[in-house]
This record gives structure tokens, sequence and C-alpha cells, in this order.
């Protein structure tokens, strides 16, 4: 039952990836662990390939349909995924599985990789729930505290597995003048990239489970596809701003059962 509804939830974590450019993705952990019993290192990396595969689809399309600015997401993508690669090939296997013991408080591998998961979900929802509009600020995209900012971007979603759309896409409205479809669109290609890349750096660090990996994978392919065309018609202030509601609800439960159960 539980996988049926774990599959249910790959085609959502398409959907929402295809409407709104990001926020998919923060689904895939919490899915992965909590419902499938897959272990929290494991699902990180699962989330990445599955995320990547998915944005790498729907990007097809987007390119098709004159939605991504590739020049641009290339020079976003690149400071990013150079930290995702190098997060994922040496910081988290470095990490110990009990980093810190605090008397009889013990913090766990898995304890951290979940609460900072969690954090990132709290921090998300409120981006997608506000409605204040924030000025523009006076900053050259191509200067090196954009690329330092990236880099920490980078670092965050190799940790956490997300592919970090709902990051991108204030940067690429406020700082490179992207229209919000287009955003929504150069996002999903930047996403893809990074997380293709970001899995490639867990090669070699575990044994993936392709069988179930591929058919969660194309589930959530077909949830793009459809995403993208529902997009053309939805009201995507009112969707995002109900989907950060529910991030914010995930997060809490999350950051809940790390803590008390």
């Amino acid at each position: 039952m539980n996988e049926l509804i774990g599959y249910f939830f790959a085609l959502l974590i398409g959907l929402v990836l295809g409407m709104i450019g990001g926020g998919g993705s923060i689904l895939t952990v919490p899915v992965l662990v909590y419902l499938l019993g897959i272990n929290p290192v494991t699902a990180t990396a699962y989330s990445l390939f599955i995320v990547g595969t998915t944005s790498a689809f729907g990007t097809f399309l987007n390119i098709k349909n004159k939605l991504v600015d590739i020049k641009i997401g290339l020079r976003f993508a690149i400071p990013s995924l150079i930290a995702i690669y190098l997060t994922r090939k040496f910081l988290v296997p470095l990490l110990p599985e009990n980093l810190l013991k605090i008397g009889d408080l013990i913090i766990t591998k898995n304890f951290f990789l979940m609460a900072l998961f969690a954090i990132v979900m709290l921090l998300a929802s409120f981006s997608m729930i506000s409605e204040k509009k924030i000025k523009s600020p006076k900053i050259d995209s191509n200067s090196a505290w954009i690329f330092v900012q990236l880099f920490l971007v980078g670092i965050i979603i190799g940790f956490v597995g997300a592919g970090g759309g709902f990051l991108f896409i204030p940067v690429l409205v406020l700082i490179a003048k992207l229209p919000i479809k287009k955003a929504v669109g150069t996002s999903i290609f930047i996403i893809a990239i990074n997380s293709l890349i970001g899995f490639t750096g867990d090669i070699g660090n575990f044994s993936p489970d392709w069988s179930f990996l591929l058919l969660f994978t194309f589930i959530s392919i077909l949830g793009i596809f459809v995403g993208i065309y529902i997009n053309k018609y939805i009201n995507e202030k009112n969707l995002k701003k109900g989907f950060g509601w529910f991030v914010l609800v995930m997060s809490l439960l999350i950051l809940a059962k790390e803590i008390f159960f």
C-alpha cells in the first residue's frame, strides 16, 4: 500500500515541478524516507537522480516552447553544480554516523540530514507563501559574490538532495531579469544539470536499486509533462502559495518526528 502511495507522490512531484519550476523535489526525500523506508543518505541521492532526470525531460519540452534561457541557465548552474558534486562525492561520505554527543543526546548523520532538509523546506515555504514584492538588488550577475552565493546554495542542495528551484527562481527573476514563465523553464534546466551531476558524485558510494529508481522516475516524468501543459492555464500565484502552505506543514511534521519520535 505504501509503495502505491509513493508512486502517486512520484506523479505529484513531476506535476509540481512542471507547474511552478520548483518545490516538487522538496517532496521526494520525505516520501522516500518516511513512506518507503529508505535510508536518508540513500534517499537524498535517489532524489537527485529522480528530480534531475524528470527535469531533463521537462527541459526538452520547455526549450521547444522557447521558455529556457540556456546561456543564463549555464551561468547560474556552474557554481552550484561544482558545489553539489563535491558535497555528494566527499562531504556526505565523510560525515560520521554520530556527529555530536551532548550528554545522553546523540546527533546522528541521519538526524542532521533530515533536520537540515526540514529547515530548507521551512524557508522555501516562506518564500512561496509571502506576497511581498522584493525590489531588484543592484548586483551584477557576473560578480564574484553571486558565484559564492550560488556555490553555497549548491552545498545545501548537495546535502538535502532537493533541486533548489525555489532558490533559483527568485535569483533568475530579480538578478537575471527573466520573466516569470522563462524563469520557471530556466530553473528546471538548472535543476536538471545540478541534480544529475550531483548524483554522479554518489556513484561508487552506494549501490542503487535501479528497478525501483527507474520506475519512480518514469512516473515523475509523466507528471512533469502534464504539469508543463497545465501551467498554461493555471493561476501560478495561487498555486505557489497553496503549495507553500503544504510545504510549511510538511517541514514542521518532519522536525517534530525527528525531535520527538
